[in-house]
């Protein structure tokens, strides 16, 4: 897939592994302007970690570009673990970050997943945030959850049966915690195929159009894993938010700037969530991509990132 509408691949200046506590260990860098504006990059899943693409998205010469992977996901160790991992860890574990490199405040740049990140962490340090980019809403919402474990075979049935027909006859009648309790076996055996099977669902649906290399991408063992597991253990404890939900928090960040990107044909993450997000959001400027899914890659989605970033920097 052609990217030249993002900026050029640059390699981070610095980099490191951060202790986080309960055995837990966060890989973090640096990349871009050191003296520039500081932004932090939230990678989806929960658990599929980030990559060098997720730079590209900002401007090296302005930005001082932030970016980890949550706990247990991609670089982090140890892979796969659920032990202590809630989102109010991860939201604890951006400010352990934010004092470690010395920054008073960032813009916060998160899809899917990362945006549920972002708004949790925003609503518990409203004052450490000078905005956000937020693409494919997820709020974190039960019927958001079903949709995805569900609702989606309306659209990619064939996708759904896949990953319906992993699991034996037996273990259909909830997919969930079938699932969960596959990917945690401690055979690889047994929840590397489960974690394949699951990853490999969410990537055939993230695209507007078939994309074998985004379906590649999501089945690797070692993105798979992390991807799958820690998922559906966050499913499985509604994503570890507070009753009433995100929506219930919105004044806190009634104060904060905020562009939101969103594909009209997003099928992991439909439209409704960021319609909703954006009638909460007094600062909130909403921009659908009519001919995009949910992917981040996607011609139109990236195009409109590359701008509501732009639209960030402070000059002079």
């Amino acid at each position: 897939m052609p990217r030249g509408d993002l900026f050029p691949d640059i390699a981070p200046y610095e980099t490191g592994l951060l202790p986080l506590g309960g055995g837990h260990v966060m890989y973090w860098e640096q990349a871009g302007n050191p003296r520039g504006q500081p932004v932090l990059f939230l990678h989806g899943g929960p658990g599929a970690g980030a990559g060098a693409v997720h730079r590209r998205f900002f401007d090296p010469h302005h930005w001082r570009i932030v970016i980890f992977d949550q706990r247990g996901a991609g670089r982090s160790r140890p892979l796969g673990e659920l032990r202590d991992n809630t989102t109010p860890h991860l939201v604890a574990d951006i400010e352990v970050l934010r004092r470690f490199l010395g920054l008073e405040q960032w813009l916060l740049f998160g899809g899917s997943w990362g945006s549920t990140l972002a708004l949790a962490y925003a609503q518990a340090h409203p004052e450490r945030v000078t905005g956000c980019v937020l693409r494919g809403v997820f709020l974190g919402r039960q019927p958001e959850v079903e949709w995805f474990l569900f609702g989606l075979r309306r659209v990619f049935p064939d996708a759904w049966r896949d990953f319906a027909e992993h699991l034996p006859p037996a273990e259909r009648g909830d997919l969930l915690a079938s699932y969960l309790r596959r990917l945690c076996d401690p055979d690889p055996a047994v929840h590397l195929p489960a974690a394949r099977a699951w990853s490999q669902y969410e990537g055939m649906c993230s695209t507007l159009l078939p994309s074998p290399d985004m379906v590649m991408s999501f089945a690797q063992d070692r993105s798979a894993l992390g991807l799958a597991r820690i998922e559906a253990h966050y499913f499985a404890h509604d994503l570890f938010l507070r009753p009433g939900g995100l929506l219930a928090g919105m004044d806190r960040l009634a104060h904060l700037p905020a562009e939101i990107v969103q594909g009209r044909y997003d099928m992991v993450c439909p439209p409704e969530s960021a319609f909703d997000l954006a009638a909460a959001w007094p600062r909130a400027r909403l921009t659908v991509v009519p001919d995009a899914g949910h992917s981040a890659l996607e011609p139109g989605v990236r195009l409109a990132l590359v701008a509501a970033v732009d639209r960030f920097r402070r000059w002079g």
